[in-house]
């Protein structure tokens, strides 16, 4: 019986993989996690900043005794919700920059991978089809190291071993 599994893939170089496939993901998954290390730090940073600035206008609020300080408060208050303003558009522009930084990185990543990968499809896998000349008997002997003599032929696409006695 033949053993169509008596494969060892350990013959196998990876070398023309590994450049075709995983280097370009994990280049693509440094720069993801790159971008969402960034994203993660400015919402942190929007996070702290937003309630720093209400729990002072609070403070302030409570400070308010006579209609100066109400006058004086309300003053504040435009100035707080510019300042505001101008926060919410800087945060906006950060997240605008950093997803137009992925999305140029990615693309580069992308063409430099294409590329790679023609040149590594013109260049025959030498490794693999020496692997294969070595394997090919293994894989028709079956699981016993040796087999009596005989012969080999192919019948209709089947490989057929004829024992001598």
């Amino acid at each position: 019986m033949t053993n169509f599994f008596a494969f060892d893939a350990k013959q196998f170089d990876t070398a023309q993989f590994e450049p075709v496939f995983l280097v370009p993901a994990r280049a693509f998954a440094v720069l993801s996690i790159g971008v969402t290390e960034k994203l993660v730090n400015a919402q942190l940073d929007a996070t702290k900043a937003y309630p720093d600035t209400d729990l002072t206008q609070l403070r302030s609020l409570v400070e308010i005794k006579d209609a100066a300080g109400l006058q004086s408060y309300l003053e504040g208050q435009q100035t707080v919700a510019k300042e505001l303003t101008e926060r919410l558009k800087s945060d906006a522009g950060k997240a605008i920059a950093l997803q137009q930084e992925f999305v140029q990185e990615s693309q580069q990543q992308t063409e430099s991978s294409v590329k790679q990968a023609q040149e590594g499809l013109q260049q025959p896998p030498k490794t693999a089809t020496k692997a294969v000349k070595e394997t090919a008997p293994k894989a028709t002997r079956g699981p016993r190291s040796r087999q009596a003599p005989g012969r080999r032929f192919m019948i209709g696409g089947l490989l057929v071993y004829e024992q001598w006695s």
